[in-house]
């Protein structure tokens, strides 16, 4: 069973960064593959990015590409997510997700019923 606790939410202005952090127990998150997910109100679940447990690659979606960054740290079993250049858009509760087998990830890495274990959200509110 792994568990999963995010922070590091919180209201920041326009232009603005966040780090989100997405701490593990119950296996250590160098064989997991991570990803961060987002939902806004009133909008379905969306992928946002991921990185694999094997060789460390990142995936990003387009609108978040040069402004995010997702990052392990083995020692502290810990994922982050370093979001710069915030916009208004990005406001939503960000979930961090954790898929155990990391099969195939290379291409399903953006489907949320590929990941396990789901941490319980922290809001991300972004003002204009």
């Amino acid at each position: 069973q792994v568990q999963l606790v995010e922070s590091g939410g919180g209201l920041v202005q326009a232009g603005g960064s966040l780090r989100l952090s997405c701490a593990a127990s119950g296996r250590t998150v160098s064989t997991l593959s991570m990803g961060w997910f987002r939902q806004a109100p009133g909008k379905d679940r969306e992928f946002v990015a991921a990185i694999a447990w094997s060789i460390t690659n990142t995936y990003y979606r387009n609108s978040v590409k040069g402004r995010f960054t997702i990052s392990r740290d083995n020692a502290k079993n810990t994922v982050y997510l370093q979001m710069d250049s915030l916009k208004p858009e990005d406001t939503a509760v960000y979930y961090c997700a954790a898929d155990p087998t990391g099969w195939q990830f290379f291409s399903t890495f953006a489907v949320s019923s590929n990941y396990d274990y789901w941490g319980q959200g922290t809001q991300v509110t972004v003002s204009s």
